[in-house]
């Protein structure tokens, strides 16, 4: 046996290890060159926003496409978007405001799109995430739009009544609800659950059967909800598991929501809306006219063209009584030539057309 022929385990360990620092040496390397790439744009554009979403979409596509295995096509994504966050930090950092504090799913959406190496802004409430945006103190916002299982978070859709903020960008990740309690503590011993309400109604059925006890208390995010059982000795969280991390709890049961594939979608918001990439949805906020067949007014001309409406959803204003606004999901891009012909008679018949924003479908790979 030749010391590079790997046929024992310390053998194999050693050529594990030697193939650690070449990986080592090709990030550095890559890194120097993302900071030259830094240094460039800098120069070109000082106040420019260097992250380029179209380009990473290339990347992470391309790599996807090219790996032959046998390491995961499912991990590739994940390991290079960490790759990439970590490099873009050298040129300037990403500042993402979410809902925090963090620990809360919208944490592990950000997190998800932007990588862990950005600037994360964790914010109290959902309007403070589009604030942030607007007041230019944070690049890009993730605030959660809808869940499976409990349909729209009406306060991100009241957010865009009045925000000039754009959606940018969408994410799909399933969510497995954990019960959270302080060491020591008795499930029966638990009086008060804390929780998010989309959280609560997610695991109604669970908490029905276990804790009918105990009081439910809503809380501004699953995250809150496990600081509050954390100073709580009778208290309990529906929390994700990461939750543990920060506020010492432990899990006494994981995957408490009502149905087993529970997923919930988030929107990336900006200041600025992507290019087309082929595979892309369009939200619109309409006013419709007041008189009959107002709604059918809005549906025709998305009907006429073949163009799919994938949601609609209706908010009061909170200007007038009675008034309505709509929130309708297309898939395509407003720039396609049915949806602008569209969106230009849609003008004709709404009281106001907004386009909320042009943005790729995401994937959802591993939401069932």
């Amino acid at each position: 046996m030749t010391q590079s022929d790997p046929t024992t385990l310390a053998s194999l360990r050693q050529a594990i290890d030697a193939v650690d620092d070449q990986v080592l040496a090709l990030l550095n390397q890559r890194a120097r060159y993302a900071s030259e790439v830094g240094r460039i744009k800098s120069a070109a554009a000082p106040e420019a926003l260097f992250h380029a979403p179209r380009r990473e979409r290339e990347v992470l596509s391309r790599l996807e496409a090219a790996n032959p295995g046998p390491f995961p096509s499912t991990a590739v994504r994940t390991v290079f978007q960490e790759v990439m966050s970590a490099c873009l930090s050298l040129e300037k950092p990403l500042r993402v405001a979410f809902l925090g504090p963090e620990g809360t799913f919208t944490h592990l959406a950000a997190r998800h799109q932007f990588g862990g190496s950005t600037q994360a802004l964790p914010q109290g409430t959902i309007a403070g995430v589009f604030q942030a945006v607007e007041r230019q103190r944070a690049d890009y916002g993730v605030v959660p739009v809808e869940n499976a299982t409990e349909g729209a978070v009406e306060s991100t859709l009241d957010a865009f009544l009045d925000s000039p903020v754009r959606i940018c960008g969408e994410i799909v990740l399933p969510v497995d609800q954990a019960l959270l309690l302080r060491p020591g503590l008795d499930l029966g011993a638990v009086r008060r659950v804390y929780s998010h309400p989309q959280a609560l109604g997610q695991c109604r059925r669970w908490l029905d059967a276990h804790l009918s006890h105990a009081d439910r208390i809503e809380a501004a995010s699953t995250s809150e909800a496990a600081r509050l059982a954390h100073e709580d000795a009778e208290g309990a969280a529906v929390a994700p598991e990461l939750a543990t991390a920060f506020f010492g709890l432990r899990v006494v049961e994981t995957k408490i929501q009502d149905l087993a594939a529970n997923a919930t979608r988030f929107l990336v918001l900006g200041q600025k809306g992507p290019e087309p990439t082929g595979r892309d949805r369009t939200t619109l906020l309409a006013m419709a006219q007041d008189g009959p067949g107002a709604l059918l007014h809005l549906l025709e001309p998305l009907a006429r063209r073949g163009l799919n409406l994938s949601r609609i959803q209706s908010r009061p204003t909170r200007r007038k009584l009675w008034e309505y606004a709509f929130f309708l999901e297309l898939e395509g891009h407003a720039g396609d030539p049915a949806m602008a012909e569209a969106l230009e008679e849609l003008r004709g018949v709404c009281a106001s057309l907004k386009i909320l924003g042009s943005y790729p479908q995401a994937p959802t790979e591993g939401v069932k």
